[in-house]
């Protein structure tokens, strides 16, 4: 059993310390995805260190049954896997506004909502400035409209780095 424990801090320390990863200084592109009702997103990406970064996404929808917009701010480490390969984790909130404009919408879900999300994903940085990533972001409702529930959006992103 303290071979079992010695491995598994060995390979932990491993992964925290293998290969330096260099988070470009900026990246903004398109995150296609959300099943919270806002759908394409405008993300920006503005490294914090070598493994660290902030990820801003704006996304709004202006729909038959509904008018929405969110501002979602997540900080995320980075890790490298191989070569162009990353994964990444991140922690952050969300706020935004919904105007439902159909007789299935209460008014009690209309207007200001605030979430917290998490964020674990996959990237390929190519040699050009050109990333790709496929992420998985939970977000759990804190403040009206996403207050009783808990979305799980799945988004490609393709964004060009600077």
């Amino acid at each position: 059993m303290k071979k079992l424990g010695l491995l598994i801090v060995c390979i932990f320390g491993f992964t925290l310390s293998s290969q330096a990863q260099t988070v470009a200084d900026n990246a903004l592109g398109l995150r296609l995805g959300g099943s919270d009702g806002v759908g394409t997103e405008i993300s920006y990406q503005r490294g914090l260190s070598d493994n660290n970064r902030l990820e801003l996404d704006l996304g709004w929808r202006n729909g038959k049954n509904y008018d929405a917009f969110k501002l979602t701010g997540i900080y995320q480490w980075v890790w490298n896997i191989e070569g162009g390969f990353n994964w990444y984790a991140g922690v952050g909130a969300g706020i935004g506004s919904v105007d439902g404009n159909n007789d299935r919408w209460n008014d009690d879900d209309n207007g200001l909502f605030i979430n917290a999300a998490g964020n674990v994903g996959i990237e390929y940085d190519f040699d050009f400035p050109l990333l790709l990533s496929l992420d998985f972001r939970p977000e759990f409702g804190v403040v009206n409209y996403y207050g009783d529930d808990v979305d799980f959006d799945l988004a490609l992103g393709i964004r060009y780095q600077f």
